[in-house]
């Protein structure tokens, strides 16, 4: 590891953000401080992420969202002051690292279908099979009470 990038990950720590896996595809709300006058808030903005750029210290992500009709795109530094937080809200399944094929589209063909998270799958198969045995267990002992 050279200098630099031993410097840009001492910044990343002293930062000390959380940033949430997401990946193309995945619909996020970024949550953005924005100085109006002397006062600040946070607003809010949802859409699904088009793009990703891993870069260390100066990592980005395009959101694109439909509003009023139109399409808006807004590019984040990942590390940024300004962003109060990252929701990721569900998981898309895609095939590409950049979607910038949906910019064409409207409507349904903008599409993008959730992913069936394997970890959700494997809870419910093991709750399952723990139920079934002990459901088999008290009928067992009702039936042998009786």
């Amino acid at each position: 590891m050279n200098l630099i990038a031993k410097l840009e990950q001492e910044e990343i720590e002293r930062l000390g953000k959380t940033v949430p896996d997401f990946f193309p595809g995945d619909t996020v709300v970024v949550s953005v401080n924005v100085v109006e006058g002397e006062r600040t808030r946070v607003q809010a903005f949802e859409g699904v992420v088009i793009g990703k750029r891993n870069r260390g210290l100066n990592s980005s992500f395009v959101v694109r969202k439909i509003s009023s009709g139109e399409g808006v795109e807004r590019t984040f530094q990942t590390h940024s002051p300004l962003i109060a937080g990252i929701e990721v809200k569900r998981r898309g399944a895609v095939r590409r690292a950049k979607l910038y094929y949906l910019r064409d589209r409207s409507g349904k063909s903008a599409r993008i279908r959730e992913k069936l998270s394997m970890s959700g799958k494997r809870s419910q198969a093991d709750n399952g099979a723990t139920e079934a045995p002990a459901d088999a267990e008290a009928g067992q002992e009702n039936t042998a009470a009786e």
